[in-house]
């Protein structure tokens, strides 16, 4: 298991992270989720030991995680982190990238393996492209399957698919989630993308101004959002007062019904290809739901909550 214990931070005076403390068993996709600068990436600098910890402790089974100044070369060896900036060599190839740190004892088997992890980031035909030559989506992908080489335990994933073209994402996260769950990978994301969170993570921890302020598993958080701001962390979202107690209500939860109190007035359609988003007013609030037609500015429509 990896297991935090109240661990804080500072990078000057002012807390980062505070006490901070969760656990995972081994093989799990934790979520890291939260706005910018709520700590996501420095709670994965201290996770792999870039950074010593101002107080509490941090363990990979019975392996404490220890910073700078316990070590020469930060980092845990059982474990792969990737930055947002990939830190790829650009005079060498997309291959020797992948390869850097594979033994060259045995070179057939090492060049089975980049095959294998190119194949895995759909990189294979750039195999002999220098890396300065890429774009930011292609150094990303060559920068995950470099991870990924020497096979970690625990793998660390900074806003992973923040470059890569959203034709090519989705493919990219199954096959790379696929490949980690069969090998019985530990990977912590952190992430803005709901989609990472939703579709692929087994556990989500919530951050906000350097506290994991919830956790659990994605679907109930989603379908349970204890405050307005968790709810926007997957998508648009209505607050609406319904007999006197707030509601956060997805727009996929509101249907354009035929005779209702709840009548609002339509201000603009916004085409978004299986549906439209429908943006209205109710009094003096902005609220938007989805329907299967275009329905024209101005005109009134009742709804009702699903």
């Amino acid at each position: 298991m990896l297991v935090a214990t109240n661990i804080s931070f500072s990078y000057l005076d002012e807390n980062t992270l505070q006490n901070i403390s969760f656990s995972i068993k081994k093989g799990t996709n934790l979520a890291i989720i939260g706005e910018s600068g709520c700590g996501k990436s420095t709670l994965l600098k201290l996770i792999y030991g870039l950074y010593d910890l101002d107080e509490g402790q941090i363990f990979w089974n019975n392996t404490e995680v220890l910073g700078p100044k316990f070590h020469l070369i930060p980092g845990m060896p059982f474990m792969k982190y990737l930055a947002q900036d990939f830190d790829l060599m650009p005079f060498i190839t997309v291959a020797e990238n992948v390869g850097k740190y594979l033994s060259n004892f045995f070179l057939d088997a090492k060049q089975a393996r980049i095959s294998e992890l190119l194949e895995i980031v759909e990189m294979t035909e750039y195999a002999n492209v220098k890396a300065k030559f890429l774009s930011g989506g292609q150094m990303q992908r060559v920068a995950l399957a470099r991870v990924l080489a020497l096979e970690p335990e625990v793998l660390l994933l900074d806003e992973p698919f923040s470059h890569i073209d959203n034709f090519r994402k989705n493919s990219l996260r199954r096959k790379l989630f696929a490949y980690l769950n069969k090998k019985n990978i530990t990977c912590i994301v952190a992430t803005h993308d709901s989609t990472d969170v939703l579709a692929f993570a087994d556990e989500v921890a919530i951050m906000r101004d350097g506290k994991i302020i919830e956790s659990g598993v994605p679907k109930f958080i989603y379908n349970n959002p204890k405050d307005k701001y968790v709810a926007s962390l997957f998508g648009d979202v209505n607050e609406i007062e319904i007999n006197g107690e707030l509601k956060f209500v997805y727009p996929h939860q509101l249907k354009v019904t035929l005779n209702s109190n709840f009548k609002v007035e339509v201000v603009k359609s916004y085409f978004r290809g299986s549906y439209y988003l429908i943006e209205v007013k109710y009094g003096n609030q902005i609220l938007f739901f989805e329907n299967d037609n275009l329905i024209e500015n101005g005109e009134m429509v009742c709804l009702k909550i699903k």
